[in-house]
């Protein structure tokens, strides 16, 4: 295909914070990668390189934070020439590519939720997405409808069901006065604990534990929006740890 417009929309969901969502590439160098990296959307276009160096098509954008939290997110892209609207949630980004080609050249196959192996070092590093997505729609055609009724063809669909799972995970709500109190270890010289947390609140009390034999405590607090964590050693001099983020 060689167009001059593209919408590209499709909605996600993941706990994973790399992917390749879709990718299409041409013969002629042209390319597009819409991905996730570090749990952020980037966005790879190139409408055409020559082979002199003068013309650079190479454009990468990036935009959003945080999008492995299992929730659904949004995507629309549309491109008219070298100018492209990358939408996300609700949250529009406007730039034009490098280079001075206005079509983009996809002659071989459009692939979504991950990119077939090319042998270039750029393919092997890149990751498949793992989640769901739903109304995928490329250029006006409904690509999960035309997938689930099977009538993409030629098309390799791998190992899919339609249908999402959710993630094995007991969630906990708190209101403002509840706490859960758990057993200590006694006799261990390791704390450790980890956990997901999602609040509208600025301030609040996360973990807090005593040592034993009187050693000290350790505090862990959202304050103004920042999460910090304190520790407290009675024994030592410089007794008091403040690490925030």
């Amino acid at each position: 295909m060689k167009t001059l417009k593209d919408v590209i929309s499709l909605k996600f969901k993941t706990s994973e914070s790399e992917g390749v969502i879709f990718h299409g590439e041409g013969q002629q160098g042209d390319y597009i990668t819409l991905e996730l990296k570090k749990a952020k959307l980037v966005l790879n276009l190139n409408l055409g390189s020559n082979q002199l160096g003068s013309i650079y098509g190479h454009t990468s954008v990036m935009t959003g934070s945080l999008l492995d939290d299992h929730h659904w997110h949004s995507i629309i892209i549309e491109r008219h020439g070298r100018n492209i609207n990358l939408t996300l949630d609700r949250h529009m980004q406007h730039f034009r590519t490098n280079g001075e080609f206005d079509y983009l050249d996809l002659d071989y196959e459009i692939t979504f939720g991950g990119m077939p192996f090319s042998g270039k070092p750029s393919s092997n590093s890149r990751k498949n997405f793992k989640g769901c997505m739903e109304s995928i729609n490329y250029n006006g055609n409904n690509i999960t409808d035309l997938a689930k009724r099977k009538k993409l063809e030629p098309s390799n669909v791998g190992n899919l069901s339609f249908s999402c799972v959710e993630p094995h995970t007991v969630p906990v709500f708190f209101n403002a006065t509840s706490y859960l109190e758990v057993p200590g270890r006694p006799s261990q010289d390791l704390f450790s604990v980890s956990f997901l947390f999602r609040t509208w609140n600025p301030s609040g009390l996360l973990v807090f534990s005593n040592f034993a034999d009187d050693l000290g405590n350790v505090e862990i607090d959202i304050n103004e929006g920042k999460v910090s964590v304190h520790i407290n050693v009675t024994l030592v001099k410089k007794n008091r740890i403040d690490i925030s983020s």
